[in-house]
């Protein structure tokens, strides 16, 4: 949480420093680009004495870069709702000193409140935060959990966004943004609970942003 306190507080100096513009109420935007999401390092431990393999060193989930795409709808002048979604993520899940363990895919899609500093300038820094839904899917074992079932719970979490417009054009621009979300899934095998993995990514990445 702090890189994305980081990042939201430059946003705010970047749109302090700019001379405000409004933004039309009933503005589409339509955004599509690609994103890598980025785990936080220490995902937690796994417990599965339960299975007989006893308490598992930190598990560390793997990153992951897929297509993006955006709708923004603007309720009012600079303010905007945002959905997210993306093609799904495929992730690699490993245990320090014991290597990987499992695989998994999830979509994670967003819905977000978000406010644009509009400006005179072709750069418009924006802020928002939101809800979001994770479901995981396809789950796969392999090392020393080879041959067992592993189910990640779906996870629902606040959202946060941050980011820069830079206009090429009337009506289109290059977006460079960076997302936090809160994903926190319990983890089972064989239908036995080992512990909740804290994702808790960070997610970077470009778009292009259309306007309609």
């Amino acid at each position: 949480m702090k890189r994305t306190s980081t990042l939201l507080l430059a946003a705010l100096a970047a749109a302090v420093a700019m001379p405000a513009a409004a933004q039309s109420k009933g503005d589409w935007t339509l955004g599509v680009g690609a994103h890598n999401v980025d785990p936080k390092s220490d995902n937690g431990s796994l417990n599965a004495t339960a299975l007989g393999l006893g308490p598992l060193p930190p598990t560390e989930v793997g990153n992951s870069v897929r297509p993006t795409i955006t709708a923004e709808y603007f309720i009012a002048d600079n303010l905007g709702i945002e959905v997210l979604a993306a093609l799904p993520f495929q992730h690699d899940i490993e245990v320090r000193g014991v290597g990987k363990v499992g695989s998994t895919k999830h979509l994670p899609p967003v819905v977000s409140l978000q406010y644009h500093f509009a400006n005179a300038s072709k750069a418009t820094p924006f802020v928002g935060v939101g809800l979001n839904y994770t479901t995981f899917f396809s789950e796969e074992t392999t090392g020393a959990l080879a041959g067992t079932e592993l189910k990640l719970d779906d996870s629902w979490g606040l959202a946060a966004h941050v980011g820069v417009d830079f206009a090429i054009g009337e009506r289109s621009a290059i977006r460079v943004d960076a997302r936090w979300a809160d994903i926190d899934s319990d983890v089972t095998v064989n239908g036995v609970g080992v512990g909740t993995a804290n994702i808790d990514p960070m997610v970077y990445g470009m778009a292009w942003v259309m306007k309609f």
